[in-house]
């Protein structure tokens, strides 16, 4: 086979039918073969010639071009890796009280979202944006839809405001529709995402973490709270812990299936051990470590305005969110001399870079500067 030649398939969709796009160099060699193929034409908004979407179409690319161009299919066949972790229960969504003036996601989407095991979180940002997207051509066929509306709705929100961090959600559920659900990868060539912002993790101190803790109203939110902070856990690995998960012999919380599916353990404070086992004594949780009313998980709002109400009640005036207490956990053990790397397993991080950030928050190192106008 000759390396230096090659083609390229991409999935297209043109005139309401899924194509196997062909991109190539100027090649006589090539193009003759490429006319050898079943009914090859021209797509001028594509800048490449196509063919029929089939099985039999692409076993004959390959069969054509076996030992005369390598064939490169990165972008035609994605891998599909299905999580371990249970699938999400978004049975809610489906059993909504539904109106008919509002567009609601299709059923594939919830479906693919199931099947692909995305995290709850997750799934609720993907249904939500992509409702959203939606009602804003509420007249106009999901498919029919063109990378220039789709640009046209980016544009909608940032002249709201939005975030860049709001915008990326956008753009992934819309993705997700398109590129995962319906396969059609072509309506992103050139769709941009906001520049990525460099903002540095807002930080308590070990005093406001203490009052917001001891501000808690009753035993269960003081567990909540004090699990967040002394193990640096996301709101959803929380909501996930099991009984099981707790292991006081070797002092650790075991997370499972986290972000980006790995598992990991953390630190298990003394004084929330002794915590926990008051709060089983009181509450008897039967699976999941904090149950709501029905024996269910406990819900992720419920999480936050516990963190809220204890943090005002503390009188800080700062809004304070459940990942401040995670980010908070960092920058403190990185204080106390921490190796990073550590820190880095602690917090479930794929790479130290990740966590490097907290080096920028960190305090103890300032304090070794004297401050020019003190001098």
């Amino acid at each position: 086979m000759n390396i230096s030649k090659h083609i390229t398939l991409k999935h297209l969709f043109i005139g309401n039918q899924k194509m196997i796009g062909i991109q190539f160099l100027p090649d006589k060699g090539i193009q003759a073969l490429i006319k050898a193929l079943p009914n090859p034409k021209w797509s001028k908004e594509f800048g490449m010639v196509y063919i029929v979407n089939n099985k039999d179409n692409l076993d004959l690319i390959f069969k054509t071009f076996k030992g005369i161009a390598w064939v490169n299919g990165n972008l035609f066949f994605k891998e599909k890796i299905a999580r371990d972790n249970t699938p999400p229960d978004i049975e809610w969504y489906r059993n909504r009280n539904k109106t008919v003036s509002f567009k609601y996601v299709p059923e594939a989407f919830l479906s693919k979202l199931e099947l692909k095991r995305y995290a709850p979180n997750t799934c609720r940002i993907y249904i939500l944006q992509f409702e959203k997207f939606i009602n804003h051509y509420p007249n106009k066929n999901l498919v029919a839809l063109s990378e220039q509306e789709i640009r046209a709705y980016l544009q909608f929100l940032i002249k709201q405001n939005k975030s860049n961090s709001y915008i990326n959600q956008a753009i992934n559920s819309i993705k997700f529709y398109y590129e995962v659900v319906m396969e059609m990868p072509n309506r992103f060539y050139s769709i941009e995402r906001p520049r990525k912002e460099h903002k540095l993790p807002k930080v308590l101190s070990k005093i406001e973490i203490r009052s917001i803790i001891n501000s808690t109203n009753n035993l269960k939110h003081r567990c909540i709270i004090g699990l967040l902070y002394s193990a640096g856990l996301r709101r959803s690995e929380l909501l996930s812990l099991k009984l099981t998960d707790i292991d006081s012999k070797r002092m650790v919380v075991f997370i499972r299936s986290a972000k980006n599916n790995k598992d990991r353990y953390s630190l298990l404070a003394e004084t929330i051990l002794k915590d926990l086992r008051a709060y089983y004594k009181q509450w008897k949780p039967k699976e999941y470590l904090f149950e709501g009313a029905l024996g269910c998980q406990y819900s992720a709002e419920s999480v936050a305005k516990i963190v809220r109400r204890a943090s005002n009640k503390a009188g800080i005036k700062r809004k304070v969110t459940p990942h401040m207490l995670r980010h908070s956990f960092a920058t403190h053990l990185l204080e106390n001399g921490t190796d990073i790397r550590y820190i880095q397993n602690l917090l479930g991080h794929s790479s130290t870079k990740t966590t490097e950030i907290y080096t920028q928050v960190a305090v103890n190192n300032f304090k070794l500067i004297r401050n020019p106008l003190d001098l």
